[in-house]
């Protein structure tokens, strides 16, 4: 969900806010440059975690290849809106998708009339980034770990919920996931956005949630939350003691995990040595000690791989998460 600057910490704001004037103000900036305008397409609102990687990346780029970067958000359809446009683009056009695992591998599978199919109609570039999801309760609520959770599931038979930011979103999707492991029932009760969900599991209106972790770590240093497990496969090194779901101890979780893969991609029309470069300088950014500190601040740890490990990312992605899909029933 979109947020306005001022919901930020004011550590994150001011990064946001400087990459925003980096990135947009580059026409002007860099003018000197020369160069084709590159178009980075972030498919979601200004101000998320989306935008903010995407922003990240485009200065970067801009760097290393000494030539305007400009990020356009394009928002809509669970960010359906921005994949189709720059699966339209022509090559000549010089305009690419920062992507994610919700829209080139949950989105074909999800929903039904798509004109398009993200994971086919687009080529991988490179991916530079991965994010956990955080899972948390009610402060006051009487689960304190993982296995009570799993305990509290199958043994009330269905009585408990889950809030998401919407429905097929990562956080729904995982939440059916660990049913579907656990062999337990509960309801989804899907928000309008990340914000409303969590205020009513603080509140108790809601058992538990799967959440970005920006949003959830907020809530969880106020008091409001209580942070169970991140759904990385290891541990994050923004919240080192927090176990992940596979330390839970609950034999049918491990190896659990859920992660948001970040990467570029390519009109099928762009040229075999356009994505070599570019795949090469994408790598060359997210190595950068900089870049990488920076992901720290989105609850996101670097994932690098070029075009071909790309591809296999989401082919496996939308193997996993269509199984997971299917037998929840889930369709837009």
């Amino acid at each position: 969900m979109a947020r306005s600057l001022a919901s930020f910490s004011p550590r994150r704001r001011a990064l946001t806010a400087a990459l925003s004037m980096a990135v947009v103000a580059a026409p002007t900036a860099w003018a000197q440059r020369g160069g084709p305008v590159m178009r980075i397409i972030v498919p979601f609102a200004p101000g998320g975690g989306n935008d903010v990687l995407g922003r990240q990346m485009a200065h970067g780029l801009g760097e290393m290849f000494k030539q305007d970067v400009i990020v356009e958000n394009k928002p809509g359809a669970g960010g359906n809106l921005g994949t189709e446009q720059v699966v339209r683009a022509s090559a000549k056009s010089n305009t690419f998708l920062l992507g994610h695992t919700g829209t080139v591998s949950i989105n074909p599978v999800l929903y039904m009339k798509l004109k398009f199919n993200a994971s086919t109609d687009l080529q991988p570039v490179a991916m530079f980034a991965s994010s956990a999801l955080l899972l948390v309760v009610p402060a006051n609520s009487p689960v304190h770990n993982v296995q009570q959770l799993a305990d509290a599931l199958r043994s009330k038979g269905g009585d408990m919920d889950f809030a998401s930011s919407g429905t097929g979103t990562g956080g729904h999707l995982t939440g059916e996931m660990l049913l579907q492991t656990l062999g337990a029932k509960a309801l989804h009760v899907p928000y309008k956005g990340t914000a409303p969900a969590l205020t009513d599991v603080a509140g108790g209106q809601v058992d538990f949630c799967f959440s970005v972790i920006p949003a959830a770590m907020a809530m969880v240093k106020g008091g409001k939350l209580r942070a169970l497990a991140v759904t990385s496969p290891k541990r994050l090194n923004l919240l080192p003691d927090i176990p992940t779901m596979g330390e839970s101890g609950v034999p049918e979780l491990k190896g659990f995990e859920s992660t948001l893969t970040y990467g570029i991609l390519a009109p099928k029309s762009v040229g075999a040595d356009v994505v070599a470069s570019l795949e090469q300088k994408i790598l060359e950014v997210a190595a950068t000690p900089d870049f990488q500190s920076r992901l720290v601040v989105e609850g996101a740890e670097p994932m690098l791989g070029g075009s071909a490990a790309y591809a296999h990312r989401i082919q496996e992605e939308s193997r996993k998460w269509g199984i997971v899909i299917k037998t929840a029933g889930v369709a837009v």
